[in-house]
């Protein structure tokens, strides 16, 4: 069973990359041995033990209950036509590319012959940019609230007013500060149905963990929320952003992307963009090794056919 490079053994260039995936084997390798890194387990049993088949393209054969199971079955690209060289170079565009790239981009990067493929394979992908088990955010951690305007037949084009909830997508944000202050470490984003205390202490007890210290507004839907210490600064007069300064600045470099990369988000989508976006700011400092954690997040995630991406509540 081949293991999964070393962290540091990823390509780091568009050569590179085509060099050690340029065909179907040398991808199916790499996708065999980030699903099964200890050997194959066979899904029905879970016997490890199995033979390669020379009649079907990488599947393998049950040697105690007969099931056979390829490569991709099971993951998110479950029964997919696409070669495997196709869904590595999408993975690949997508985790690198430091501002993401649209379905639209990747039908012309890719060739592919029509858009709803490219928006497919965008939309498995970036369900697979949610790591299951992460650690939640720990020590100082800045939280507030934004809205992103959505534009659609029911909304007005210019929003309610203040917090109104008109014409919006409410948003609530937190930041690890790092560095006595001076930098931002990790992040989370949730798309919220209002700013009441049981959305934002919900947010808490899923993105924070016990024993850290939330520093917010003041707003009064914080204080009270289990295992978190709360840290009021009450805003006043001030500028938001100079109490808050890391959690604002992703929420404006989040709007910038949203209209410069997809010249909008949907309501219908919105946490799944939210989700990308916090898997690549997480993983600046290691973009090309973000490859790896995308690709092995795919191959554990349950598969997704197109009436559950295009209708979110199907996914429940």
């Amino acid at each position: 069973m081949p293991s999964v490079p070393a962290m540091t053994d990823f390509p780091h260039s568009l050569i590179e990359f085509q060099q050690r995936f340029g065909d179907e084997a040398a991808c199916a390798q790499y996708l065999v041995a980030a699903r099964w890194p200890d050997g194959f387990v066979c899904p029905g049993c879970g016997s490890g033990k199995a033979w390669r088949l020379e009649t079907k393209a990488w599947t393998y054969e049950c040697a105690s209950c007969g099931r056979q199971t390829s490569v991709t079955a099971g993951t998110i690209m479950h029964h997919s036509k696409l070669p495997l060289t196709v869904w590595f170079w999408a993975a690949y565009l997508m985790a690198t590319h430091s501002n993401g790239i649209s379905a639209l981009q990747l039908q012309r990067q890719l060739a592919f012959g029509s858009y709803k493929t490219a928006w497919l394979i965008c939309a498995k992908l970036r369900c697979s940019m949610l790591a299951p088990g992460r650690s939640p955010l720990a020590g100082l951690v800045e939280v507030d609230e934004t809205e992103i305007p959505c534009r659609s037949k029911n909304d007005p084009v210019t929003g309610g007013g203040g917090r109104s909830h008109q014409g919006k997508m409410l948003v609530v944000g937190a930041v690890e500060v790092e560095d006595g202050g001076f930098g931002p470490g990790r992040i989370r984003l949730s798309q919220v149905a209002d700013y009441s205390t049981a959305s934002l202490h919900a947010f808490l007890a899923a993105n924070v963990a016990p024993g850290a210290t939330a520093k917010t507004d003041g707003w009064s839907g914080y204080p009270g929320a289990t295992g978190v210490t709360h840290d009021p600064h009450v805003v006043g007069k001030m500028a938001a952003h100079i109490i808050l300064p890391w959690v604002h600045r992703i929420f404006s470099n989040l709007k910038v992307w949203a209209l410069g990369v997809y010249h909008g988000l949907r309501r219908k989508h919105l946490q799944c963009y939210l989700d990308e976006f916090v898997f690549r700011f997480n993983r600046r400092r290691t973009r090309h090794a973000a490859f790896r954690s995308l690709l092995g997040i795919a191959a554990a995630h349950q598969p997704l056919s197109y009436k559950m991406l295009i209708s979110p509540e199907a996914k429940a």
